[in-house]
């Protein structure tokens, strides 16, 4: 018999409103419902429609456990957001521009002086991949305008981490060399963060976009979203049949 929600200290889970949800989950979310969830915890009568199966738990707050026809599928949740947040804003931009929502209050912080010539550099740039950020000061920046699909986001920390890493090129120059894809950096530092317990109708929200986005099987870095373990496979670990 499979665990409970409960039994698996699911229950305690804050449920989101659409409203706090991570880009791609709220749409796939009414009232904290899922219209094709399983009953019962059963496997989708039709597996072809779901490949990834349903959610059945969240492990250490990274990884997603599902069960589908197959057998275990386990989702490493950051790595499946970013690449569906990345697909949608890379979508976006080929059709015009990122989708983008003001701030009612602009993020105004304190960076090095050296992160704060990086937003100075790369306005344009960043403007165009969705943030909007201006250089206030000799350390200090304001964040204006973000994507639609990163609001939700710990705004000051995905601009932080983003500085932090194009301080690795040490100079504009060095990073256009690289060849650096910005709409891909900030889809990563926005993306959901591990040890974020979601509910199981979030996590299934999440299999349910993985289902339909572009290359999804592989993070926005080539590192793989998600693994299959068929039935077989888990029968000779545990030596059935044996």
């Amino acid at each position: 018999m499979i665990p409970s929600q409960a039994a698996l200290g699911l229950g305690a889970s804050r449920s989101w409103s659409n409203s706090e949800l991570p880009g791609g989950f709220a749409q796939a979310i009414q009232h904290n419902t899922v219209t094709d969830a399983a009953p019962e915890w059963q496997v989708a009568a039709e597996p072809a429609e779901h490949p990834l199966g349903y959610a059945i738990a969240q492990l250490h707050g990274i990884y997603v456990i599902a069960q589908n026809a197959e057998g275990l599928v386990i989702v490493d949740m950051h790595a499946a957001h970013e690449r569906i947040v990345y697909e949608k804003m890379k979508a976006q931009l080929e059709a015009g521009s990122v989708a983008r929502q003001q701030l009612l209050v602009p993020l105004t912080f304190d960076v090095s002086e050296t992160d704060a010539q990086w937003v100075e550099d790369l306005a344009e740039q960043l403007h165009k991949s969705g943030l909007v950020i201006e250089r206030l000061g000799r350390c200090s920046v304001s964040v204006r305008e973000v994507p639609v699909l990163l609001a939700d986001a710990d705004l000051q920390q995905m601009v932080t981490d983003l500085l932090a890493e194009l301080a690795e090129f040490g100079t504009a120059e060095g990073l256009n060399r690289h060849g650096l894809d910005l709409l891909g950096n900030i889809a990563c530092r926005g993306s959901v963060r591990a040890n974020r317990r979601l509910t199981v109708p979030e996590m299934n929200a999440l299999l349910r976009d993985m289902e339909t986005t572009e290359n999804a099987g592989l993070c926005n870095h080539g590192r793989p979203t998600y693994v299959q373990r068929s039935l077989d496979e888990l029968d000779r670990l545990f030596l059935r049949g044996q």
